[in-house]
C-alpha cells in the first residue's frame, strides 16, 4: 500500500473511531459554560458536510439497492410497510425514515425533502423556501439562511435525479404533477435545519452520529420487513453480497460500512483539520 493509501486508511479509521468512542461516552462532555470559542464550526459547514454524506448514502441506496435490486426481482413501494405488500422503501421514503429516526434522538437536527412538483402535496415548497428553490434550480448551488418563522438556521441542497428508478417512479406515479423528469434534473431539495448558528466539535460529531444512526435504523427496518415476507422465494439472501451479484442484499453492517468508506475521509478532514486550524487562529488573535 502506498503512502497515500495509508493516509486514507488512517483517516478512515480515525473518524469511525471518534464517532464510536463518542457514542460510548469516551469523549468528555462539554461544560454548560461552553464559550463561543468552543463553537468552531459555522452551522452551514456542518449542514453541508452532512448533506454530502446524505447524497452519497442515497445514491448508494438508489443505485446499489433499488436500481440493481429491481433487476433481480426485488420490489419497492411507497406502502412498503403495509402487511400485504412485500417490498422495500423507495429512495424518498428511505430519506423519510432517516428523518424520522433523527427526530427521535436528542440532536436538534431537522431534515426533509421538498419540491415544486412533489408527489405528496404536503412536500411542496412555500414562502421563502419556494423562492430560494428557484435559484437552486438555476445554478444548483446551496442556499443557507435563517428561517424567521421557525427560528432555525436552514440549508437547502439540490436533490438531483441521479438514477433511472427515481425518474421512472416520479414520471409514472398516479399522483404525479410532472411526467417529463429526466436524469440530471433538479427534482427537489433536501432541507436541513439546526437551532444554533455554530457548533462545537462534540455537537458536530453528534450530528453525524444521529444521521448515521438514522440510516442504519431505516435499512434495518427494511431487512426486518423482508424477514416477515410470507413467500420464501421473495426473500433475498442477506449477507456480504449486493444485488449486482444476484438475488442478494447486504446486511446493515455491510451497507453502513460502505457508506463510511465513501464519506469518512472528507468528514474527518473537516472535523479535525478545520477545527484545529480555527483553534489556532483563535489563540493567535487572542
Amino acid at each position: 500500500m502506498n503512502r497515500y493509501g495509508i493516509k486514507n486508511l488512517v483517516f478512515l479509521l480515525a473518524i469511525n473511531s471518534i464517532v464510536f468512542i463518542q457514542s460510548c461516552g469516551g469523549v468528555p462532555e462539554e461544560k454548560s459554560s461552553t464559550t463561543q470559542s468552543n463553537k468552531v464550526f459555522a452551522v452551514s459547514e456542518i449542514l453541508t458536510l452532512i448533506a454530502e454524506e446524505n447524497d452519497i448514502t442515497r445514491t448508494l441506496y438508489t443505485k446499489g439497492i433499488v436500481g440493481a435490486g429491481k433487476k433481480q426481482g426485488l420490489k419497492f413501494d411507497e406502502d412498503w410497510q403495509d402487511d400485504e405488500i412485500e417490498a422495500g422503501p423507495l429512495p424518498a421514503l428511505f430519506l423519510r425514515g432517516i428523518s424520522s429516526d433523527i427526530r427521535k434522538s436528542a440532536v436538534p437536527l431537522g431534515l426533509y425533502l421538498g419540491s415544486d412538483f412533489p408527489i405528496n402535496a404536503s412536500n411542496k415548497f412555500t414562502g421563502k423556501q419556494a423562492e430560494l428553490f428557484e435559484k437552486i434550480k438555476t445554478d444548483k448551488e446551496p442556499q443557507h439562511f435563517f428561517e424567521e418563522d421557525q427560528k432555525l438556521y436552514t440549508s437547502m441542497f439540490a436533490d438531483l435525479a441521479v438514477a433511472a428508478p427515481c425518474v421512472n417512479c416520479h414520471n409514472e406515479h398516479k399522483n404525479t404533477t410532472k411526467t417529463d423528469w429526466k436524469l440530471g434534473d433538479v427534482m427537489g431539495a433536501t432541507t436541513w435545519q439546526y437551532p444554533s448558528d455554530s457548533l462545537s466539535y462534540k455537537e458536530a460529531i453528534d450530528v453525524i452520529k444521529a444521521y448515521r444512526n438514522g440510516t442504519k435504523a431505516i435499512y434495518t427496518a427494511y431487512l426486518d420487513e423482508i424477514a416477515g415476507f410470507k413467500i420464501d422465494s421473495t426473500k433475498p439472501s442477506i449477507g456480504d453480497k449486493w444485488p449486482s451479484k444476484g438475488f442478494y442484499l447486504p446486511t446493515a453492517e455491510v451497507f453502513i460500512d460502505s457508506v463510511r468508506k465513501l464519506t469518512s475521509y472528507k468528514s474527518f478532514e473537516k472535523l479535525l483539520v478545520d477545527s484545529n486550524k480555527r483553534k489556532s487562529q483563535y489563540l493567535v488573535s487572542n
